[in-house]
C-alpha cells in the first residue's frame, strides 16, 4: 500500500505520495503527477488512507467548517503542536483530513495564532486579537465608505464627509486619506481632474475663491490678516524739507512710497527732490515688525484686492499722505538752467505732502497734447512740466534717443462681482516722469552703496536675464551701471532692507547688515522666489477676470494681433493664446477670433480663426513677444 505525506513548502501545504524515502529527503508525486524532492523535516504527518486524490479539497472544506474563534478558545496560552489541538478539538485522534484541516485553519488565521515553528503555534493574547479584529473591521467599513463616496462622486453628488476637508482635498491632499483615495478613483473613472470632479459635485461654488484659496493656503496659511503686533516706531526729530512735494499714483494706491518736489534756485537752475517714504526709521532690523515684513517680503496685488506687506497702522504712519508732514528719505538733484546735474545729495527729513495726484484724473490735464500746447491747467502744471522735462533729459542721457515700444497696461476694477478693464498705453508723460526719476534714484543710491562698500541687494540684468545680487553690476535693460530697488519700502522688503543701509550711510552710522551676512543672502534668495510667485498669482487672477469679462460682456468674437505662428495677443484683455486653426499670416496681422469655450476652473480660453482684419491700425507693440523691462 502506498504511503502519503502532508508537508509544508514555500509557505503553503501540499500532499503527495512517497516514491522513495531517503531518510533526510523524500521523492514524492503530487495528485496531478508532478514529482519533486521534499525534505523529511518539512513533513508534518504521514498516512496510508485515504487516497490523495481530492484530499486537499476535503481538508479545505473541513477547515472552513471550523470556527476559528472557538478553536482559539480551545487552545493553550503557551506554544502547542497542531496535533495536540486537533485531538482536543475533535475529542479523539483526528483523521488525516481533519489534521490537515486544523493545520490549514491555524495557518490561515495569523491574527488568532502566531506561528512558532513547523507545526507549532501560539494563541494570540486577547488584547492583541481584539486590536487586530478591530483593525479588520475598520478596513471593512472604510472599504464600504470608499465605495459609497465613489458612487456619490461619479453621480455628481458631494459626500457630506468631504465638506470639512474640501480645502485639503483641493490644495494639499493627504494621499493616504480615505477621501482622497475615493476622489482619485472617481477621477480615474470619469477621466477628470480631482478639482473638476469636486466642482461637478458642487464643492466649488466660486471659481474665484478656488484660485484665491490655492494661493492663500500656499503662502498665507495663517490667513492674510495680521495678529496683534507692536506699532512702527516714531522716526525721531527730523528737520523740515524746504519744499512741499506731491505724489503720483494709481487711484487705488494706499502705500504711497514716493513724491516729488521742484524748487527754482536763487542763482538759476533747479533742485529736484525725490522723496521716499522712510519706514526704515521706525522698523529696525530684526524687530517684530521687520519679522512680519521679512516673512511676507512684498505686498500682493490682484484685481479687486491686495495683501499688504506691512500692517495698516505701520503703513498709515509712514505713507506719504496728502496734507501731512511725513518722514522721508530724500534724494536731491541740483542742476543748471540747462538741466545739467551739478550736485546730488541725500537728506532725512519731514516733507509736507501737498497733494496725492491720481493717474485717472491727472492724465486729462497732463498728457502729450497739453504739453505740446502748453495748455495744462493743473495746479501743479509748472512742477509737472519741469519734472517731465528733466525726466526726458535723464532718459536721453541714459539710453540716448532710443524709445522702447511698450505693451499697453490693463487696469482692472472689480465692483459687485463685475469687472471693468481699461487699456492704458504705457510711455505717457506721467509714466516717463515717474519711471525716469525712480530709475535715477535707484541708480544713484546703488552707486552710493557700491562706492562706500555698504552691503545691499542689487537688481542685475545680463544676457536678457534679470536677477538679484549682492554684488553691484550693470542692468543692461535700463542702461545703468548698478541698480537697487529702494523706492518702494512700504511694499517690498528688499527696498526696506536697502533703505536701512542708505539711511545708515547718510547718517554715517554702522549699517545693520554687512556683506556676506546670512540674513542678507537669505532675504535675497527668499525675495526672488516669493516675488515671482506673487507676480504669477497676479497674472493668474488677471487672466481669471479677463475670462470673466469676456463672459460678462457676452463676447462671441475677439480681435487680436498675431505674434508668431499660431500665437495671438488679444487687444482688449491681457491674454496670449494659441489658435490652432490660424492660417499662415505674418506677425502683426490683425485677426478676428470666435470664442469657442471658456473654462474658469482651468483658466483656459479656446478660440477659432474667423477672418483677417487688415483695416485696423497696427499698434506699436504688435509682434513683440518679449516682456517689458521691469523697473
Amino acid at each position: 500500500m502506498s504511503q502519503h505525506v502532508f508537508y509544508e513548502e514555500e509557505g503553503g501545504f501540499k500532499v503527495g505520495t512517497i516514491l522513495a524515502d531517503n531518510d533526510t529527503s523524500l521523492q514524492v508525486e503530487a495528485p496531478h503527477g508532478k514529482r519533486s524532492k521534499v525534505k523529511a523535516s518539512a513533513v508534518l504527518f504521514r498516512f496510508d488512507a485515504p487516497s490523495i486524490t481530492g484530499f486537499m479539497e476535503a481538508a479545505q472544506k473541513a477547515a472552513e467548517e471550523i470556527d476559528v474563534d472557538f478553536l482559539w478558545r480551545c487552545s493553550e496560552s503557551q506554544e502547542f503542536p497542531y496535533d495536540a489541538l486537533a485531538r482536543e478539538y475533535y475529542g479523539r485522534a483526528p483523521h488525516p483530513a481533519e489534521s490537515a484541516a486544523v493545520l490549514l485553519r491555524l495557518h490561515g488565521a495569523p491574527m488568532y495564532f502566531y506561528k512558532k515553528g513547523r507545526g507549532h503555534y501560539r494563541a494570540a493574547p486577547e488584547e492583541s486579537l481584539k486590536a487586530a479584529l478591530a483593525g479588520i473591521e475598520r478596513k471593512r467599513q472604510q472599504a464600504l465608505a470608499r465605495q459609497a463616496y465613489v458612487e456619490q462622486l461619479t453621480a455628481s453628488r458631494l459626500p457630506a464627509e468631504f465638506v470639512p476637508v474640501l480645502d485639503k482635498l483641493l490644495y494639499k491632499p493627504d494621499k493616504n486619506s480615505l477621501e482622497w483615495k475615493a476622489l482619485e478613483e472617481a477621477s480615474a473613472m470619469l477621466k477628470l481632474t480631482p478639482a473638476r470632479v469636486i466642482e461637478r459635485a458642487g464643492g466649488i461654488p466660486s471659481t474665484h475663491d478656488y484660485h484665491l484659496k490655492r494661493f492663500l493656503i500656499e503662502y498665507f496659511p495663517r490667513g492674510p490678516g495680521f495678529d496683534n503686533v507692536a506699532a512702527a516706531g516714531e522716526p525721531g526729530e527730523l528737520p523740515p524739507a524746504e519744499a512741499a512735494a506731491f505724489s503720483i499714483d494709481d487711484a487705488t494706491t494706499t502705500e504711497i512710497d514716493d513724491a516729488f518736489s521742484v524748487t527754482a534756485l536763487p542763482a538759476g537752475g533747479w533742485r529736484f527732490g525725490i522723496h521716499i517714504a522712510a519706514p526704515a526709521l521706525g522698523i529696525p532690523h530684526a524687530s517684530p515688525l521687520d519679522a512680519i515684513a521679512r516673512e511676507r517680503l512684498s505686498t500682493v496685488y490682484y484685481p479687486g484686492g491686495k495683501i499688504t506687506m506691512l500692517p495698516e497702522p505701520a503703513i498709515e504712519r509712514y505713507t506719504l499722505a496728502e496734507g501731512r508732514d511725513c518722514p522721508a528719505l530724500a534724494l536731491y538733484i541740483e542742476t543748471t538752467p540747462a538741466l545739467e546735474i551739478v550736485q546730488v545729495y541725500n537728506r532725512i527729513e519731514r516733507v509736507h505732502i501737498a497733494a496725492n495726484l491720481r493717474h485717472d484724473s491727472l492724465e486729462a490735464d497732463f498728457n502729450e497734447r497739453t504739453l505740446a500746447e502748453e495748455s495744462a491747467a493743473h495746479p501743479h502744471a509748472r512742477e509737472l512740466h519741469m519734472l517731465w522735462t528733466f525726466a526726458g533729459a535723464l532718459a536721453r542721457a541714459r539710453r540716448g534717443e532710443e524709445e522702447l515700444a511698450l505693451r499697453p497696461e490693463f487696469n482692472f476694477r472689480v465692483e459687485n462681482d463685475r469687472v471693468t478693464i481699461t487699456r492704458r498705453q504705457r510711455g505717457t508723460p506721467i509714466d516717463v516722469l515717474v519711471s525716469e526719476l525712480m530709475i535715477f534714484a535707484n541708480r544713484e543710491w546703488g552707486r552710493q552703496l557700491a562706492a562706500s562698500g555698504t552691503a545691499a541687494i542689487y537688481r542685475v540684468q545680463g544676457a536678457g536675464k534679470v536677477r538679484m545680487s549682492t554684488v553691484p553690476s550693470g542692468h543692461e535693460g535700463l542702461g545703468v551701471e548698478q541698480y537697487v530697488w529702494s523706492t518702494s519700502p512700504l511694499r517690498r522688503y528688499v527696498d526696506l532692507l536697502n533703505q536701512r543701509q542708505i539711511v545708515a550711510l547718510t547718517r554715517g552710522e554702522h549699517p545693520p547688515l554687512q556683506s556676506g551676512d546670512e540674513a542678507l543672502l537669505a532675504a535675497m534668495r527668499d525675495f526672488e522666489l516669493t516675488y515671482e510667485a506673487y507676480a504669477e498669482f497676479q497674472r493668474t487672477m488677471e487672466r481669471y477676470w479677463s475670462l470673466r469679462w469676456i463672459m460678462q460682456e457676452q463676447r462671441t468674437e475677439l480681435t487680436g494681433r498675431v505674434l508668431r505662428e499660431n500665437l495671438v495677443r488679444l487687444d482688449e484683455v491681457p491674454i496670449v493664446l494659441r489658435v490652432p486653426s490660424l492660417p499662415d499670416v505674418a506677425p502683426g496681422a490683425a485677426v478676428a477670433l470666435g470664442v469657442v469655450d471658456i473654462d474658469l476652473l482651468e483658466l483656459t480660453l479656446r478660440c477659432e480663426y474667423r477672418r483677417r482684419m487688415d483695416a485696423l491700425p497696427v499698434p506699436d507693440d504688435a509682434g513683440q513677444a518679449n516682456p517689458a523691462i521691469s523697473l
